[in-house]
């Protein structure tokens, strides 16, 4: 199984805008990401879910507009900056190992979220996301999650 983690792409600030849609910026960054993603990975993601705040879905709907995921985009709970980590824990261990998913919300969550996986321990920071950037952990037979790789859109 492959999980796919993204951090939002940039929102306007609060100030311009109090429910922070994607700046314009953001928009091209997740676009970027997206077509990188499909045309240069084997991925088979089957649903994208995100945390219902508008950065969020409007990333996943970036996303998925180049990604077509087979059962679409909608709002999960638990992703939200604060989440309680255990809930995604428990949902993601409940997932057919064959099946790919990804998650769009933000820190400090998502960052959580991998270390909880990857060493058992949401305090550690394994991995540092990027606005717009997709972390891809693997699950292997043994249940053991590791970052098979990551990918920003400064890279593209």
């Amino acid at each position: 199984m492959r999980l796919y983690l993204v951090q939002h792409a940039q929102a306007k600030p609060k100030e311009e805008d109090p429910a922070r849609p994607l700046s314009e910026k953001g928009r091209e960054d997740i676009r970027k990401v997206a077509g990188f993603l499909k045309g240069y990975t084997q991925s088979h993601i089957r649903e994208i879910k995100h945390s219902g705040k508008t950065r969020a879905e409007q990333t996943a709907q970036e996303l998925a507009k180049v990604l077509s995921p087979p059962e679409g985009i909608s709002q999960a709970d638990g992703l939200e900056p604060l989440a309680d980590t255990k809930i995604w824990v428990k949902h993601i261990a409940s997932i057919a190992k064959s099946q790919d998913i990804m998650l769009v919300g933000h820190l400090p969550h998502l960052s959580r979220l991998a270390s909880r996986l990857i060493c058992k321990d949401e305090e550690q920071n394994v991995v540092r996301f990027c606005q717009g950037g997709i972390v891809c952990l693997e699950r292997d037979e043994a249940e053991n999650w590791s970052v098979g790789w990551m990918i920003i859109p400064e890279l593209l």
